[in-house]
């Protein structure tokens, strides 16, 4: 309970929005880069993002919306700090970690889903970049259920939630950023989610009892996405991490990994990973990572490489996403300006 309390350090802003969409085209007119720099990022191989593209192109651009949701054990969130520190020191944007107005790094496993729903629909309608969902433990169960709640299967419809004023808005519509015509939250997709340590003897908790019996099924509320385990798992994996039971597979046209993670990989801290970017020789590797569903270490390097494997691969698919999105986004207002 006490580590789901700990979420936003600081105060809301103080800026207002009113409870009605966007003006038409106004997410994409507000978006500018530097001349030449569109060029630039179309010019990228999504596949193949290395350390100079998140450096000198990627970074000089906005970055979708990473919603972070961390477990429920006293202190779990820290974790989640620390991965968003690796993110940064990879060269994602802080901004697009930390959330607005309260400027939280992660959301609980014990907040509504359906404000985590409500909130993919706010930042999609302003970005005009899909967000990506990354959680652990009970948080990637968590995010799951987002998925379910965006697909409809927990409800009929979702508000809108405001991360600023920390509330619901008084709808449920938002303003398409790339057709411009209203649409409902319901049916939004993201681009990329995750899930690690999800499942297992969490299974049981009073909280997680609407998503345990779709928890392995990945709805099309979610483009790609990657489930995680890894052996001897009592806590989030189910027969202690191992088996087919542990994974994932999509309903339609999700396009759904599954990586089991080496013995060795502890439940609660997998995301601690910031240690990572202080060793440039590790950062490199992870620049150069290949995703496996049986991916293994094997280098020896003098910085730590504790959750290597689990971090290079979240890395990898976030900046291919950054750079989808983006792609998508330079296209579109170009096609809107035809």
């Amino acid at each position: 309970f006490l580590g789901g309390c700990a979420t936003g350090v600081n105060p809301p802003s103080g800026e207002s929005f009113p409870s009605r969409p966007l003006e038409k085209w106004a997410a994409l007119d507000s978006y500018s880069v530097a001349p030449g720099l569109e060029e630039k990022i179309l010019a990228l191989d999504p596949e193949r993002i290395t350390a100079a593209d998140v450096r000198d192109v990627l970074s000089q651009a906005p970055a979708p919306r990473i919603i972070n949701i961390h477990g429920g054990i006293v202190n779990v969130y820290l974790q989640m700090v620390s991965f968003s520190d690796f993110l940064t020191g990879m060269g994602y944007p802080l901004k697009s970690v930390r959330g607005p107005g309260e400027g939280a790094y992660s959301y609980t496993c014990y907040d509504d889903s359906k404000k985590l729903a409500g909130l993919v629909g706010w930042h999609y309608e302003r970005d005009a970049m899909k967000p990506m969902i990354i959680g652990h433990s009970q948080g990637g169960m968590q995010a799951v259920k987002v998925l379910h709640d965006l697909a409809g299967n927990f409800g009929k419809e979702l508000k809108v939630w405001n991360p600023i004023e920390q509330k619901f808005e008084d709808r449920i519509i938002i303003r398409d950023p790339f057709t411009g015509i209203l649409r409902p939250v319901m049916g939004l997709k993201v681009c990329y989610a995750t899930s690690v340590g999800a499942g297992g003897l969490t299974r049981l908790l009073v909280n997680q009892w609407a998503i345990t019996g779709r928890l392995r099924t990945v709805p099309d509320t979610a483009e790609t996405f990657t489930g995680f385990y890894m052996g001897l798992d009592w806590t989030g994996g189910d027969f202690f991490g191992f088996g087919p039971m542990n994974k994932h597979h999509s309903a339609g046209s999700s396009k759904v990994r599954n990586v089991h993670l080496p013995l060795g990989y502890d439940h609660t801290t997998v995301p601690d990973t910031r240690h990572l970017v202080k060793d440039d020789e590790v950062k490199a590797w992870i620049d150069t990572y290949v995703p496996s569903e049986e991916p293994q270490f094997k280098e020896k390097f003098k910085g730590s490489t504790r959750n290597i494997l689990w971090a290079a691969d979240v890395w990898y698919d976030v900046k291919k996403n950054w750079c989808l999105e983006l792609q998508k986004m330079i296209r579109a207002k170009r096609r809107r300006q035809e």
